[in-house]
């Protein structure tokens, strides 16, 4: 195979990124939501409902539940329930979703490294916008 067939190939693979149907965009969704990423970056360790939602200001019970569902139906945790009285739940994460938290920790060291700057973009762009 010559380079640029190999280059053709590439290409027509990323090309598939923009598509509707690429099955690429609802994991996408799902994962790199507000909640999604905040659950997973709580999961160090097993850890039940209301800690989560205790850790997450903001979260409401209905939000964090949809999240913990989707996360777990995607593969990214699973659910655990104990032998408890009253039973109880944790979470935690499974070996993808601790995949996920290197490239993850990567973006959140980049917004924290770039905040500033981009606070005083989105500022000097609503004076802007505003004149």
């Amino acid at each position: 195979m010559t380079f640029s067939e190999t280059a053709a190939g590439a290409e027509a693979v990323n090309d598939t990124v923009y598509r509707s149907d690429c099955p690429s965009r609802p994991i996408l969704d799902q994962i790199a939501d507000k909640w999604s990423m905040m659950v997973m970056a709580v999961l160090d360790k097993p850890t039940r409902f209301n800690e989560i939602k205790r850790r997450l200001e903001g979260v409401t019970q209905r939000v964090l539940t949809q999240t913990l569902r989707r996360l777990e139906r995607n593969g990214m945790i699973v659910r655990r329930v104990l032998p408890t009285s009253p039973v109880g739940v944790e979470y935690s994460l499974t070996p993808l979703g601790e995949s996920l938290r290197e490239p993850f920790g990567r973006l959140y060291d980049w917004t924290v490294n770039n905040a500033d700057d981009i606070r005083a973009h989105q500022l000097d762009y609503d004076r802007r916008v505003q004149s």
